[in-house]
């Protein structure tokens, strides 16, 4: 069984690749995991003989099949987990991400598969991140993009970063959350500000581009 110091190395390069244009490289990882260059270069040596990634010093780092299947698991326990936390025990989405990076190594495959009976198998977490089933796969995300791009328009919101903590407090202090539907009212380039109805009370809120970065949706036609 890997160690969780192995899987999150893991879920870092899978977390990495996803975005596409760029090359996954041991500085990369460093900064991912607030580690030094030269502990990333180690553990590689380590993971490239486990099989888990192809790995060519000084140039990039890519998770092998093996590698993405371990990586995907650890995701699907950790979402699973976070999905638990808040549906079941009652837990606000803010506080669960910290309390899923503890429990995602330790919790066994027959309490998780428990776990998602209970939650009668859901395909996304509190965040709107899909959650991979038994076999690594999810459900297809569709053509995502951040609330920073769009400039007009209704649209649905539906993926948040569940990394920051006090994002996702002003996110649902102000109603903003995974399945709803919103609309830029307007938008301020040179300010880097929009404006933005919530339809559930008629409110007005202003969000700047850096929060507004880390907000994926999908327009609403």
């Amino acid at each position: 069984m890997a160690t969780s110091t192995v899987e999150n190395y893991l879920k870092a390069i899978l977390h990495l690749a996803e975005d596409e244009a760029a090359t996954i490289s041991v500085g990369s990882i460093a900064k991912n995991l607030t580690v030094t260059p030269g502990t990333v270069s180690a553990m590689m040596k380590h993971l490239s003989d486990e099989k888990l990634v192809d790995y060519v010093p000084r140039r990039s780092v890519a998770l092998t099949a093996k590698g993405k299947r371990q990586a995907l698991q650890v995701v699907r326990r950790h979402r699973l987990i976070e999905t638990f936390l808040v549906q079941v025990m009652g837990l606000d989405w803010a506080e669960v991400h910290e309390e899923a990076e503890v429990l995602e190594h330790v919790v066994s495959g027959r309490l998780l598969a428990r776990m998602d009976e209970m939650l009668g198998y859901p395909r996304y977490d509190p965040h709107g991140d899909p959650i991979p089933n038994e076999n690594g796969e999810y459900a297809d995300p569709g053509d995502l993009q951040p609330l920073a791009e769009v400039t007009s328009g209704r649209f649905r919101l539906l993926r948040v970063d569940d990394s920051d903590s006090d994002l996702l407090d002003w996110l649902q202090s102000h109603q903003l959350l995974p399945g709803r539907e919103y609309e830029i009212i307007s938008r301020d380039s040179i300010a880097g500000v929009m404006e933005i109805l919530v339809p559930k009370n008629r409110s007005h809120i202003q969000i700047g581009e850096k929060a507004a970065s880390r907000i994926l949706v999908e327009p609403v036609l």
